[in-house]
């Protein structure tokens, strides 16, 4: 619901639900039952990403050289003002991706107006500018990080949000290196 509420704000259409591919985990950050923020992770499979619609090229290029998979589906409430939930979402998709699937590069896809927050933020280089997106009727352009360099800026940031002076990104409010190993341990225990 929060996903299908925040894409209909931003004016993009089609459809937005969730729906029940294995290759996908969705993560949410709530409290007390009350959802406030969701992102999906897309593993690469047989069937590709969602990305692959608009972006098969470059993603292909970059499937030559690793395992890739996407950031989908990101929708968090505008009353929450958090660089902690963002930054939590993010850091374990990066967990999931890493750690648990061996991923090397993750994407996104964004829109235009959104690419200077995903770079300056988290890292993101662009990939391809601009193409138009069917699945949501709007331009979109691909984003792609190296895993690797998420695992920098965890090592050199994670968990510093009080001593973070003048460092922009959301790196700072990840979890530290200590968190995220605990993180990692649970997550390998659940299966």
């Amino acid at each position: 619901m929060l996903i299908s509420k925040m894409y209909a704000w931003r004016g993009y259409s089609g459809n937005h639900q969730i729906g029940n591919d294995p290759n996908r985990i969705t993560l949410t950050a709530s409290d007390h039952g009350q959802v406030f923020g969701t992102l999906s992770l897309g593993l690469d499979s047989e069937i590709g990403l969602m990305a692959d619609q608009v972006f098969a090229d470059y993603v292909d290029t970059q499937r030559n050289s690793g395992k890739v998979c996407e950031i989908i589906k990101l929708a968090v409430d505008p009353a929450i003002k958090s660089k902690a939930v963002l930054a939590s979402l993010f850091h374990v998709a990066l967990i999931y991706a890493r750690d648990l699937n061996g991923c090397t590069h993750i994407f996104i896809e964004v829109n235009p107006r959104h690419r200077r927050f995903y770079e300056a933020m988290l890292g993101f280089q662009t990939v391809c500018e601009a193409r138009p997106n069917p699945r949501v009727q709007a331009p979109a352009v691909l984003l792609s990080a190296a895993t690797a360099y998420g695992t920098e800026q965890v090592a050199k940031w994670g968990g510093m949000q009080d001593k973070a002076v003048g460092e922009r990104s959301l790196f700072p409010w990840f979890f530290s290196q200590r968190e995220e190993a605990g993180i990692i341990n649970r997550l390998r225990q659940l299966g």
